[in-house]
């Protein structure tokens, strides 16, 4: 029996042709021994040996990578604690408001976003540069974590809690024994997604950057308006393949999490 043709799995097609084919399009003329991407000349690595001796580049990638990592792990931090103190909000109008507030960063566009950050800093007269770029991607970040804790926190509920600390469990233990394990995959997709937006942020990142620091979005900007070099080609693809490791690490992570609660249920039944 032949299985009948549908058209949402054409469209899915369609869709994932748009979205890869300029990505693939990118990488393949990295290999391309001409200086344009108006025709590819032979296979050649020479771009990305150019990359590796762009002394300038392999600085700004590694500022990149640790404003990225810094602001991911602050913003963590700091979200899922706004997430317990959101979920411990027994007023409902209090709730809504600070959740309001919380997805004012996320709705906003990223200019706005960028030129309330310039303005602020200035009025503080803050240098701009590390700094500013640090603080401005953990701001914009929080709210993310937030909303990846939040919806855990409501799935554990309270009976769990309650009977915790009916039991004589101080608050300490509950949040280590109880609320955090289970809130991790929460806490890691947090992560995960500041850690992505981070990376890939330009606007915001344009307005609080000074000189002498600089992120690769930013670069990337300047040096396309100098004219395409297939170099950043080569970067583009370096980045595309970091990216798809760091989503691949994320789904063996999550498979692993989810085993393991799994296996715990399980073993809590048997015990049962």
């Amino acid at each position: 029996m032949t299985k009948r043709f549908k058209f949402s799995n054409l469209y899915l097609l369609v869709v994932f042709i748009i979205l890869y084919a300029p990505i693939l399009f990118l990488i393949a003329f990295s290999f391309s021994e001409g200086d344009s991407m108006s025709h590819f000349q032979g296979f050649t690595l020479s771009h990305y040996s150019a990359l590796l001796r762009d002394s300038r580049l392999i600085i700004i990638v590694l500022q990149t990578l640790l404003i990225a990592l810094l602001s991911s792990l602050f913003a963590t931090i700091i979200g899922t604690l706004g997430a317990l103190g959101i979920n411990q909000t027994s007023r409902t109008i209090t709730r809504n408001t600070i959740l309001s507030f919380n997805n004012i960063l996320i709705v906003s566009p990223d200019v706005i976003i960028g030129a309330s950050f310039l303005i602020f800093f200035t009025a503080l007269q803050l240098p701009l540069g590390f700094s500013t770029v640090l603080l401005s991607h953990i701001a914009f970040s929080i709210p993310i974590v937030v909303l990846m804790v939040l919806p855990k926190l409501r799935e554990l509920g309270t009976s769990m809690v309650s009977a915790a600390a009916d039991l004589g469990a101080t608050n300490w233990q509950i949040l280590s024994k109880i609320v955090f394990p289970f809130i991790t995959p929460g806490i890691l997709s947090g992560f995960f997604m500041a850690l992505t937006y981070s990376l890939d942020d330009f606007a915001v990142t344009f307005f609080v950057t000074g000189n002498g620091f600089s992120t690769l979005s930013v670069e990337i900007y300047s040096r396309a308006r100098q004219g395409i070099s297939l170099e950043i080609n080569a970067l583009s693809g370096v980045l595309f393949v970091f990216s798809l490791l760091l989503v691949v690490g994320y789904y063996f992570l999550n498979q692993y999490q989810q085993s393991r609660k799994l296996k715990r249920t399980t073993r809590e039944e048997d015990i049962l």
